[in-house]
């Protein structure tokens, strides 16, 4: 007689949830300035603060979003909201990335908010990027866009410009436009996104950094170096912890 075993098949969104809700759990504390990240996996760590504040957990804890979505979802958690202005010093931020490399380089903003989410997470004391497993990859760049914010005037010269980059060179590069329904998709900050598509893997990913953000037009790009401390990656065996190589 032969026994069936049956396996729990764990969701995409469940493996976000939960690695979303152990960053808050394991480094969110009272008293705390917290930037808050934007996308799908940001979300639940959102969430669970807002919850956590809600349920007396936590308390005196105020949050930077970077993003208008992320501003909306946590004003209807009763999250308190404040600015770089106001409070420079960010104990930890928590944010998705789009890939995540061995060395914990990162590729962000296919979401559309990689110049505000640079700008805060610059300043945390302590980056936590939480992801799926199924971000991880070798060479950052292959498994999407690179994103780049440009101004709108003459963005098809600065795209141009764009390809026409020496680290760039040997990737078989591409760009195009971002857009939405039909019409270019803009920022928060009223600027355009130029995505770039590489075939090849980027030789010198910080040599590329340094080339795109030096092109006349270009506000920020998502190419994010040397800047988590860990990475919290959710699996079907369960979150595996990261932590950055000193």
């Amino acid at each position: 007689m032969s026994t069936k075993v049956e396996t729990k098949v764990i969701s995409r969104e469940d493996l976000k949830k939960r690695v979303g809700y152990k960053a808050v759990d394991d480094y969110v504390h009272s008293g705390m300035v917290v930037g808050l990240g934007t996308g799908s996996t940001a979300y639940y760590a959102i969430e669970r603060l807002g919850q956590k504040l809600r349920e007396g957990e936590l308390h005196n804890v105020v949050g930077i979003p970077t993003s208008t979505k992320t501003e909306l979802q946590s004003k209807s958690l009763n999250i308190p909201l404040t600015t770089l202005d106001t409070h420079p010093v960010v104990e930890v931020a928590i944010d998705g990335a789009d890939e995540v490399d061995e060395k914990l380089n990162l590729v962000k903003g296919r979401g559309g908010s990689l110049l505000r989410e640079k700008l805060i997470e610059t300043e945390a004391k302590k980056l936590v990027i939480i992801v799926d497993d199924s971000k991880l990859v070798q060479n950052l760049g292959m498994t999407g866009a690179v994103p780049v914010e440009v101004i709108p005037f003459c963005w098809k010269h600065t795209m141009r410009r764009l390809l026409q980059l020496e680290s760039l060179a040997e990737c078989n590069v591409s760009a195009t436009i971002r857009s939405e329904k039909d019409s270019i998709y803009v920022t928060d900050n009223n600027n355009y996104i130029v995505d770039l598509f590489v075939e090849r893997p980027i030789p010198d990913i910080s040599l590329a950094g340094r080339q795109i953000s030096d092109v006349v037009g270009v506000v920020e790009h998502g190419i994010f170096l040397n800047m988590a401390d860990v990475c919290l990656v959710s699996g079907t065996e369960g979150i595996r912890v990261i932590e950055k190589e000193r």
